[in-house]
């Protein structure tokens, strides 16, 4: 399998849960201002939409957006419970979870990082995206993980965006709740070898 991906971006989320569940990946590292791959490869011809991640499977299949991969590479390994039994309401409660990231943390981020955003504009948002934080540290409680006692590729997702608040000037220790389960995250052996293999530990 090979996963094209930008250092800290989305992309972590896939790369954390392959290395949770054993699982080899060659890595592809993505520009994503150029668009571009480290050999010069031209990003939008594997996946037109311009970002990553992007899976691409061993029979030459290609699979995007990464709440779909990480739930790909789940199924891959049922015995590391890395995702519920389809089928099951807790599967359904993993999907929602994955959900809320994808469209209110992960898309609340968002137009922080993009230089083009109204300073005005980005005030606004910043209060929504607090908002959400308080929301999912109540939601969280004492943890240790959004499911409870099991990690999941949503913990991997939720890892990778609250990651982002350091270069945004979202200061997690706002939500000392959060900030301590994105350190629990951050502890985990395989998150760390992620990490050190996108050159961000």
């Amino acid at each position: 399998m090979k996963l094209y991906y930008s250092p800290g971006a989305c992309s972590l989320s896939p790369h954390i849960v392959a290395c949770e569940a054993g699982l080899a990946l060659e890595r592809v590292k993505v520009d994503l201002k150029t668009k571009r791959t480290e050999s010069g490869e031209d990003f939008r011809a594997v996946n037109p939409n311009g970002y990553v991640p992007v899976l691409v499977l061993d029979d030459g299949a290609i699979l995007t957006e990464g709440p779909a991969i990480v739930q790909w590479l789940a199924d891959r390994v049922p015995d590391k419970a890395l995702a519920p039994a389809w089928g099951s309401l807790a599967r359904y409660r993993l999907i929602e979870w994955l959900n809320h990231i994808s469209t209110e943390v992960h898309k609340g981020f968002s137009p922080l990082f993009d230089p083009r955003t109204p300073d005005a504009w980005k005030a606004i948002v910043g209060d929504r995206l607090a908002e959400r934080l308080g929301n999912l540290e109540k939601r969280l409680g004492a943890g240790p993980w959004l499911m409870g006692e099991t990690f999941t590729v949503a913990d991997a997702y939720l890892f990778t965006v609250l990651s982002w608040g350091k270069w945004v000037d979202v200061d997690l220790a706002r939500w000392p709740g959060l900030a301590a389960y994105h350190a629990r995250v951050a502890a985990r052996p395989a998150v760390q070898h992620a990490l050190r293999e996108e050159g961000l530990a």
